[in-house]
């Protein structure tokens, strides 16, 4: 089976499982505690928050572990609006995850704030002109991910991010999809908070980071213990802490090298080219054609069923999926495909593949042939 599902979940490395596994058995000890195994679990988390400060580059006292993204979106963005009493409006794009907009969903519900979407075009691209007029000196927080989960378009954040500042709000951006794949230090410096987390690069599952400017208040969503300078409480996990500093350092190194960019746009071109070669209007792809991360590529294939084109994948032996892993099971059509314009028709013919760095050139040839033979096989 050649595994295609990374922006579901990405394997775990075993560069991380090796480092992890001593702190998962003989140096097992709670951080917190006054002795040796105490003291030698505080080390180790000491030891991720600079290694991941590093990478990031911002202080040590930016850095929160947390339980990976859903728990970092949150907290970026349900914390930091309760503690901003200038504003009672946060404002996404019609694209984010769910752990983005069910956070600001929770916001107007509970605690009476207007949530303002950013429309997109076809290819998931937010508007920019929109996202002028929506910001403005009542938003509390804007959030705006860097590359969409389900389409693999990179958003223009650093413009989103200069309209944030000169209104005063504070910008947030789900990093989840793009810390494989970009440099999180360059995004890091164009937001006051950004999310991580760790089983979409290598890590562990229950794994996140959460970069939290030192310059934004944040009020806490967990309280206890007061670990984490307050901020988030809980005994803290060593292992997953160094797992996912480990795998962020493996990210770093691994970027620039290889062919994993362009393997993305091998797939595109291939299966584009000869499914309209024997089927003409058989296949669409989804998403920006340029500006887009190498690791996800989306499709549309009219006239098939997507749950029908993936049994066939299955068969041929490639696993991947119709879009979000979040919406498993779901009748409904994609949201994103939706809010970029496509038909409920179309939007449920969608396959998603998507692939970490490690994904051999041999793999990608033959998940391009069995896309284009599954489809074929489909449409006669």
């Amino acid at each position: 089976m050649i595994y295609m599902d990374a922006a579901a979940t990405a394997p775990p490395r075993q560069e991380v499982l090796d480092t992890i596994t001593p702190l998962l058995t003989g140096e097992f000890g709670n951080p917190a505690s006054h002795h040796e195994l105490g003291h030698s679990a505080r080390r180790a988390v000491d030891w991720a928050t600079g290694q991941v400060a590093g990478l990031l580059g911002v202080a040590p006292d930016e850095v929160l572990f947390t339980s990976g993204g859903t728990e970092s979106d949150n907290t970026a963005i349900i914390g930091t609006a309760l503690a901003n009493p200038r504003g009672r409006v946060v404002v996404s794009s019609a694209v984010e995850h769910p752990a983005v907009l069910e956070a600001c969903s929770y916001l107007v519900r509970i605690h009476g704030f207007t949530h303002r979407v950013i429309p997109v075009d076809h290819h998931g691209t937010i508007d920019l002109a929109a996202a002028a007029e929506l910001i403005d000196q009542d938003v509390a927080v804007v959030s705006v991910m860097a590359v969409n989960n389900e389409v693999g378009t990179v958003q223009p954040v650093a413009e989103v991010a200069a309209l944030a500042r000169a209104a005063g709000a504070v910008m947030h951006c789900d990093a989840v999809q793009a810390a494989g794949w970009m440099d999180l230090a360059e995004l890091c410096a164009q937001v006051d908070a950004l999310s991580i987390s760790g089983h979409k690069i290598g890590a562990l599952k229950g794994s996140g980071v959460l970069y939290l400017s030192q310059k934004v208040a944040l009020e806490p969503l967990l309280h206890g213990g007061g670990q984490q300078r307050g901020l988030r409480s809980g005994t803290e996990n060593p292992a997953a802490a160094v797992g996912i500093a480990r795998a962020l350092a493996l990210c770093a190194e691994q970027r620039g090298q290889g062919r994993g960019d362009s393997y993305g746009r091998y797939l595109i071109e291939r299966i584009c080219t000869e499914l309209e070669r024997s089927h003409p209007g058989s296949v669409q792809l989804t998403g920006a054609p340029e500006q887009r991360v190498g690791g996800i590529v989306s499709f549309v294939f009219p006239r098939t069923a997507g749950e029908t084109v993936l049994i066939e994948l299955e068969r041929r032996g490639v696993l991947c999926s119709s879009g979000s892993a979040c919406a498993a099971g779901s009748t409904e059509p994609s949201a994103v495909l939706t809010a970029m314009g496509y038909p409920a028709e179309l939007a449920h013919t969608a396959v998603r593949l998507s692939f970490t760095r490690a994904a051999k050139e041999n793999e990608i040839s033959q998940v391009a042939s069995a896309v284009i033979a599954a489809v074929r096989s489909l449409l006669g």
